[in-house]
């Protein structure tokens, strides 16, 4: 009786054990290398050498670009996930609608998720483009404009366009995460909220948000993390140009381990970033239960 007793008690670890060893593997033990070699010495050619404390994070913090690079990283992350989850919730709302063309309508918003972000970072690169730019050649078409306009006529222009790019990319997955949860709405609370003669903003206040509200919180902690580590829209489009003016933490840290030969100061950004999601998530996960127990 006693062994199967215990045989029941460690059969559900048992069951985990797999998916325990892959995550020791391939995501906890790489993140303590990281942690090493963030508080390690390391050569141009990666060779990490002795403890040198927090040599790497004072060198790294002191570079004269990080405080732009952090206000960067701030505002697109900020800026690609509230519009993003915003607009997202909107479309969701009405692909949730019954209308001729619905299932079309949710093919095409896939397209932008479904693509490379490289691809369409490029697409986008050449849409905006002055000399011969789509976006250029439709407006002096339709004749909305008489002359081509630079698109890019500074960094800070160039850092909202990169903004757009995100938040377009970003959209289709906010949609369909805020869409499942919408779907398993029963309608019985819709339709007693009408009798009740509840109109639209009371019941979207009211029974849409509340029980939509996990999706949309997997969403944005997801989202968070994406955005985050978002590399290839930004290294596409500017590279960080000019002057690391456009860069966010993953961008740079990128160029100061490949183009700078920073390694230990690269490796000590990712750290940094790796505690702000921590954090972030953390917070945000905090905040989202807090007021669902207060309700």
């Amino acid at each position: 009786m006693n062994s199967i007793l215990v045989r029941h008690k460690w059969e559900p670890y048992l069951w985990i054990l797999p998916s325990l060893l892959l995550m020791a593997v391939f995501v906890v033990f790489p993140i303590g290398i990281v942690f090493k070699i963030a508080f390690s010495e390391v050569s141009k050619s990666g060779v990490v050498g002795a403890f040198n404390g927090l040599a790497n994070f004072r060198a790294a913090v002191n570079e004269p670009a990080f405080g732009t690079v952090m206000s960067n990283t701030f505002y697109w992350v900020v800026s690609v996930v509230g519009i993003s989850t915003l607009l997202g919730f909107i479309a969701a709302m009405v692909l949730n609608q019954s209308f001729h063309g619905r299932k079309l309508a949710r093919s095409i918003l896939v397209f932008p998720w479904a693509a490379a972000l490289v691809i369409q970072a490029s697409i986008w690169n050449y849409i905006i483009k002055f000399e011969y730019g789509n976006l250029n050649n439709i407006l002096l078409n339709l004749g909305i404009l008489r002359d081509a306009v630079n698109w890019r006529t500074s960094y800070q222009i160039e850092f909202i366009w990169e903004c757009g790019v995100g938040i377009f990319v970003t959209i289709p997955f906010v949609t369909f995460c805020v869409l499942s949860g919408l779907q398993s709405i029963d309608a019985a609370y819709y339709e007693a909220a009408t009798v009740d003669g509840a109109g639209f903003w009371k019941k979207l206040s009211t029974i849409t948000v509340p029980l939509v509200k996990p999706s949309l919180t997997v969403s944005t902690v997801l989202n968070i993390i994406y955005v985050f580590n978002s590399f290839p829209i930004i290294y596409t489009i500017t590279k960080g140009a000019p002057a690391n003016k456009t860069d966010t933490l993953v961008t740079y840290l990128y160029m100061l381990a490949f183009y700078d030969q920073k390694k230990g100061q690269a490796t000590a950004l990712s750290v940094i970033g790796f505690l702000i999601l921590c954090a972030a998530a953390g917070l945000y996960m905090t905040i989202t239960m807090r007021k669902e127990d207060e309700l």
